[in-house]
């Protein structure tokens, strides 16, 4: 079943759930799904895909979103590096589930709503929350939307992962060059920093 919930996050990953068939995931596969135990239908199968991407990022990005403990400015702002860290390392890992989200973004599979609300939600609540205790704290500058300062970090991170960016020649070069990986890593921390008012002295 791990076989064909992988191959079907690929596919529905590259060409979305509405272009997708079970006959497309079932030859890119080599196996008939019902072998498996899997007896439902496109839907059943994509929903699968999100609840189990879910649950590993879930997995990846809890320990370090609720495991937050700060007695002053440079811890927090260390912390909240190592969360921007961890996910970018994540999504560069499973470019995968990034894909799926932002074939959504595209109203792919609109007919099944949602989704957001259950699969996506929970964890934007929960660094928006890290954030805005951190102000309540008075360790991170005030006035800015947190809300907003997370997803556009999410806008960003799945943007380089899936798209990459021109270099001076005009060829697309993304998360594959280890270099550009890092230019874009340090962008992000550079982006945080000033956007949250951290301190200088944070280790990114």
């Amino acid at each position: 079943m791990e076989t064909l919930l992988q191959g079907a996050t690929r596919l529905f990953a590259a060409l979305g759930y509405d272009a997708t068939t079970l006959r497309q995931i079932s030859d890119a596969l080599g196996i008939d799904p019902v072998r498996v135990g899997f007896t439902g239908s496109k839907r059943d199968l994509y929903l699968a895909v999100i609840e189990r991407a879910y649950r590993i990022e879930t997995e990846a990005m809890s320990p370090a979103i609720t495991g937050v403990v700060v007695a002053d400015a440079t811890q927090a702002a260390d912390a909240i590096h190592t969360i921007v860290d961890r996910y970018l390392d994540f999504c560069v890992e499973h470019p995968e589930f990034p894909a799926l989200w932002i074939h959504r973004w595209l109203y792919d599979a609109a007919d099944l709503t949602g989704l957001e609300r259950q699969f996506s939600q929970p964890l934007i609540t929960m660094a928006t929350r890290v954030l805005e205790q951190a102000v309540t704290d008075g360790y991170v500058g005030s006035g800015v939307d947190m809300e907003y300062c997370v997803w556009t970090l999410v806008w960003c991170v799945h943007g380089f992962v899936q798209g990459g960016v021109l270099d001076r020649e005009g060829e697309r070069v993304g998360p594959d060059s280890a270099e550009e990986l890092a230019r874009f890593r340090a962008h992000l921390h550079q982006l945080t920093q000033r956007v949250l008012s951290l301190p200088e002295d944070a280790t990114p």
